[in-house]
């Protein structure tokens, strides 16, 4: 007979960076566990109940600790724990899983990416640290919460959590006192402000349209007073290009009168429309 130990993570905020966070919690978690203690006699197999007996740790002979290194630019700056932001941005990721006896357990990539030899042995000596570092912490963490169970006392996430506070999304069902409801909305009723009028009945401007209530101020008269002034400048320019076309026209009609008392016109079949360039007549200079 065995025992049977499943382990089960929450993601209560996620900031990036979730696999070493989660390998932190799991380990823990296995470390922190405690199962009842049993005795084997034969075939009798004897499971001992947390007043009977302490219950016992498991045997767990390393932990091993994911570190999260994150690469930008092809390799060129690499990053480790790398917030969310930084993962969207980032052009891949090396996790390696390692003990504090610089043994790895487990090295994957992703990304789209290719690494070098170097790099991979810097990012392990750099994991080969950290490693160290928060397997220190957690030894120091479950010493002080054994500490503080052989004495009686709380420690940790235990501790953190008083009595009678909310700490999910239940809470547990409490009476009102609803004597005094009438009395009191009556008064609320009494001292607040008139109702503005109401309209029983929609009120039909159009076949097809309707409106409930007062609406919104219409301005659609703003905007067809600034299109008519629109208009009217509009309308000026097109006055003052008219003007000047009537004056070309009869420049015209001067010139061609002038070239049939001189010559004739030669007409053509050509499509081509003529192109008659004006020039300004020069003003004779008054001599002394």
């Amino acid at each position: 007979q065995v025992w049977q130990i499943r382990l089960d993570l929450h993601l209560l905020n996620h900031d990036g960076n979730i696999i070493d966070a989660a390998s932190i919690a799991g380990i823990v978690a296995l470390c922190h566990f405690r199962r009842p203690d049993v005795s084997v006699q034969g075939e009798e197999v004897t499971v001992y109940t947390p007043e009977e007996r302490n219950p016992v740790p498991l045997s767990i002979h390393h932990m091993p600790i994911c570190v999260s290194f994150a690469f930008f630019q092809q390799g060129t700056y690499l990053l480790v724990d790398p917030t969310e932001r930084e993962e969207c941005v980032m052009d891949g990721v090396l996790v390696i899983a390692m003990n504090k006896h610089h043994e790895i357990c487990t090295i994957q990539s992703s990304g789209g990416i290719m690494l070098v030899k170097d790099q991979v042995l810097r990012c392990s000596k750099i994991a080969s640290v950290k490693v160290a570092e928060i397997t220190e912490l957690i030894q120091k963490a479950l010493e002080n919460d054994k500490k503080a169970r052989k004495e009686g006392g709380k420690f940790g996430f235990a501790e953190s959590i008083p009595n009678e506070k909310i700490t999910t999304f239940r809470m547990e069902s409490a009476a009102v006192d609803t004597n005094d409801v009438e009395e009191k909305a009556e008064e609320i009723i009494s001292k607040a402000d008139p109702p503005s009028e109401v309209f029983a009945q929609p009120i039909l401007h159009t076949p097809g349209t309707a409106q409930i209530g007062e609406g919104i101020e219409n301005s659609w008269g703003d905007l067809e007073e600034s299109e008519g002034e629109e208009a009217v400048e509009e309308e000026g320019e097109s006055e003052a290009a008219t003007l000047e076309c009537q004056q070309v026209e009869m420049e015209d009609t001067t010139s061609m009168k002038e070239t049939k008392q001189d010559e004739p016109i030669v007409l053509s079949d050509s499509e081509e429309e003529e192109v008659i360039i004006l020039e300004p007549q020069e003003v004779p200079k008054k001599t002394r």
